[in-house]
């Protein structure tokens, strides 16, 4: 008989919670392995309504519905389901719950979508807002149930070139101000937690063991890299994959199951090669449905150790005996990422732990992926930056020290959020970095292309940068340093000083005098407040002295536009990262 862990029954509490409020489509986030099966299965049993299940593979389809079957005769309601799969050779549809794969529900007949009440989506990471055959599928559910609550359930809640899935967070965060079609995330339990209480099986990362492929020209690419780029590669750095393959032979000798993630076909059967013929296996996206059933048996079986694949077996796959995983191909998916480890992360009998060995330089985190801008810099990390206005901890980019003291951090707004009832989610507001608009003079955000009170048209970097070279009375600069001093001017007095220098000394010069109030004005306005590294503390400065000791908390700017003023350059704007 099957119990819910603590965190499952808390996770079917929050969405009960959740849609007697609300309709507003939700996600419960959970590592792989942590049981959604389980989930599904005790809140299709407690729905008063028709229950519709999705999945994108026949085998998480199945898995659902097996274990639904499994845990429902505990309660006399195992009977209840249904199979809606063309791959499973079954189409149900008058059952109270229906598992079905995405591909078959979206070609049923209208009649199919009758009186559902709850639709439960596994891997809704997969859901776009770009018009997908989930989409359909809802929208021809809401044509017959316009209430029908919507619950997504995933472990890895963001999309590449996308970002997070959902807007805002039970726990009081806004991921993203952009529209999504999931609003909430209700409830999540990370892969810490489920470490720690004894639910997932430690992995053990290892960078790099004795050698690695360099796929860093792939992401210099401005429009992105295909197959054939990675091919391109593997065929100059051929001679790695012999050493690679017996570095994972060596370590994984007194392991039970490896599973090794490849980057094109070409490169999955030059590795199979260099593996044990007896105890290895190759899966290909054409590889037949029966002839690759009856390979994954024999690996799930141990009759084979090593399985080679290239990308179809990141979902749906559970063989709980995989204690290491060899990941060779790039990706700068964190989802994906996830999804891979997560393959060797289920208990096993006296299994201790699981060794991710990483053969790509790509430096991805597995307890904590970072989801949002690029990494600004190679010494950035994740740093904790408490918001001044509301106290929200805000997980920025930024650099620490060697204690942890934050010396710098990249963060723009604060992602703090309050939900009321009648009000909704309200956002702090906080920026601790922003422009403001040409007309108006109002903050935005660094990235804004529409000012939000005059809704001017902001011009985003590049396009600033490119006017600036081509105009006659420009000048663009990327700094190499940055240099304060106290000198006079033409009567004597004294005055800040600042000299940026390019590569090849070619300086360009600004000042300022902290004598007046409106002195102390002008430097905050103009260079403080776009210098600081912190711009959340507050910088105490007095005087000239003040100033150049404050250096130290400075940054330099990406770039400098000046324009010509008579014999002189004068800056005129700075950009930053």
């Amino acid at each position: 008989m099957y119990t819910l862990r603590p965190y499952q029954t808390d996770a079917v509490k929050a969405a009960l919670a959740h849609f007697r409020q609300s309709r507003d489509p939700a996600v419960i986030v959970l590592p792989t392995g942590a049981g959604k099966s389980l989930i599904i299965a005790e809140l299709a049993r407690i729905a008063r309504g028709r229950v519709l299940a999705l999945a994108h593979v026949k085998e998480l389809v199945e898995q659902n519905y097996q274990k639904f079957a499994n845990y429902g005769q505990a309660f006399g309601s195992g009977t209840g389901a249904g199979i809606y799969s063309a791959g499973l050779e079954r189409k149900d549809h008058d059952n109270k719950v229906i598992f079905g794969s995405i591909q078959s529900v979206a070609r049923a007949p209208a009649e199919f979508f009758k009186d559902f009440s709850l639709l439960i989506i596994d891997e809704c990471h997969r859901v776009s807002d770009e018009g997908t055959q989930y989409l359909e599928v809802i929208t021809a559910l809401m044509k017959s149930h316009p209430e029908i609550c919507i619950l997504g359930l995933t472990a890895t809640p963001y999309r590449l070139g996308m970002g997070w899935i959902y807007q805002y967070h039970a726990q009081g965060m806004i991921r993203t101000e952009e529209e999504r079609f999931f609003k909430k995330c209700i409830y999540e339990v990370n892969l810490g937690y489920m470490i720690k209480h004894g639910f997932l099986t430690p992995p053990v990362k290892i960078d790099s063991p004795v050698a690695s492929y360099d796929f860093s020209e792939l992401f210099n690419k401005f429009s992105g890299y295909g197959v054939n780029d990675i091919e391109d590669i593997l065929k100059d750095q051929k001679r790695v994959t012999p050493a690679i393959v017996d570095n994972i032979l060596e370590i994984s000798k007194d392991r039970r199951g490896v599973m090794l993630f490849t980057s094109t076909v070409r490169h999955a059967k030059e590795v199979l090669d260099y593996l044990p013929k007896k105890k290895s296996a190759i899966i290909l996206g054409d590889t037949p449905p029966e002839e690759r059933d009856a390979l994954i048996n024999a690996f799930k079986n141990q009759k084979l150790k090593y399985l080679v694949n290239v990308s179809v077996l990141t979902t749906g796959f559970d063989a709980p005996h995989v204690d290491v995983i060899a990941i060779l191909r790039p990706t700068e998916s964190v989802s994906l990422y996830q999804q891979i480890i997560g393959r060797g992360l289920r208990l096993y009998p006296d299994k201790q732990d699981c060794l991710i060995l990483d053969y790509t330089g790509m430096g991805h985190k597995i307890f904590r992926p970072e989801i949002g801008h690029n990494k600004p810099c190679k010494e950035a990390e994740v740093v904790d930056v408490p918001c001044p206005a509301c106290g929200h901890h805000n997980e920025f980019w930024g650099i620490a020290d060697h204690d942890g003291h934050i010396l710098e951090h990249f963060g723009h707004k604060c992602r703090g959020a309050v939900e009321t009832v009648g009000d909704g989610i309200t956002g702090c507001g906080y920026r601790f970095r922003f422009t403001n608009c040409e007309i108006c003079g109002g903050e935005n955000d660094l990235n804004a292309r529409t000012c939000s009170l005059c809704h001017n048209t902001i011009k985003d970097i590049k396009t600033k940068l490119q006017e600036a070279r081509s105009a006659k009375d420009a000048h663009v600069m990327k700094p190499d340093t940055m240099m304060m001093k106290i000198s006079l001017d033409k009567k004597h007095r004294e005055r800040l000083e600042i000299s940026y220098y390019d590569l090849d000394g070619n300086p360009l010069k600004e000042y300022f005098y902290l004598t007046t109030e409106n002195d102390h004005k002008v430097f905050y306005y103009n260079f403080i407040r776009m210098h600081h590294k912190r711009p959340e503390l507050k910088l105490k400065i007095n005087d000239l002295q003040d100033a150049l000791k404050a250096r130290p908390y400075l940054r330099k700017p990406l770039y400098l536009i000046a324009r010509k003023q008579g014999k002189f350059w004068q800056i005129r704007e700075k950009i930053f990262i």
